[in-house]
């Protein structure tokens, strides 16, 4: 009896904690209604083309070079591909980075089958090569793609004086590389080279300011396009250069000195002969 004492409140409190739980369950149901529940979608992906390696401008397509993504459908980009093969043989015209998708917007037309600078030509453009070095490369730092200016250093015919001038602007560089040049000793030596996009008249001028005299490149910020006029720098415009204006010295004339003079005066009858300053 007294076992069954201790007992009975235990079973009492398991049945009303089990008819509370079960009341509470069934109220939580009614609450919820069935467009509250959380809908999951599935979502459908699409394999699209991308580039396995880095592509530089003019390469021309190969099956290696190529591999799929699975894309978002919702998120694809536009001029997508999802057949490798379509691609194959074709010419890119922007450089392309590792995953990055191939769209038909980063390549040339179809009939163009070869690849290098020509592929990547601006209508009405020409590829025009020059010599450097690191310093008008400027350390390595240009590269294809970047824009620069061409500054040349040369005699001016009418004046008999160096100048440096800025002759182009806004130039896009289309290549860089390096190669072996003989010297007349028999020796060999690297040699930078430059590729520039420019018109026939951009390449005239270029043609001959490296024939003539030393070029130089200035690197220019990417999205800056604005043409800036200049005098161009002399050995006397560059030594002038911040430097305080020499006081003008105002010479003055100096006055005659004057000089004696006879002069005969008649003082009663009598002619007397002074020395005067006139």
């Amino acid at each position: 009896m007294r076992r069954w004492k201790a007992v009975f409140p235990l079973m009492l409190a398991l049945v009303v904690a089990l008819t509370g739980s079960t009341m509470i369950y069934k109220w939580l149901n009614a609450q919820t209604k069935p467009e509250q529940l959380v809908q999951v979608e599935q979502v459908e992906a699409v394999p699209i083309a991308v580039a396995a390696l880095e592509l530089p401008w003019g390469t021309k397509i190969t099956k290696d070079m190529l591999k799929t993504l699975p894309y978002l459908k919702t998120s694809l980009p536009p001029g997508y591909t999802s057949d490798s093969g379509v691609l194959e043989g074709r010419v890119v015209i922007v450089p392309l980075g590792v995953n990055e998708p191939i769209l038909e917007s980063k390549l040339a037309p179809t009939q163009i089958t070869s690849g290098g600078v020509s592929a990547v030509l601006a209508k009405g453009k020409r590829a025009v090569a020059v010599k450097g070095d690191k310093v008008i490369g400027i350390s390595g730092f240009i590269r294809p793609g970047n824009k620069v200016d061409v500054l040349v250093t040369l005699t001016d015919p009418r004046s008999n004086t160096d100048v440096t001038k800025t002759v182009l602007e806004n130039v896009l560089v289309l290549a860089t590389g390096t190669q072996v040049e003989q010297k007349k000793e028999g020796e060999t030596a690297p040699v930078d080279v430059y590729t520039l996009e420019v018109t026939p008249d951009e390449g005239e001028k270029l043609a001959l300011a490296a024939t003539q005299g030393k070029l130089q490149f200035a690197l220019r910020n990417i999205i800056d396009s604005e043409t800036v006029m200049t005098k161009g720098a002399t050995i006397a415009r560059t030594l002038a250069s911040f430097q305080h204006d020499e006081p003008q010295t105002v010479k003055l004339s100096k006055r005659p000195q004057s000089q004696l003079h006879t002069v005969e005066v008649i003082r009663e009858g009598k002619v007397v002969k002074q020395k005067m300053k006139l």
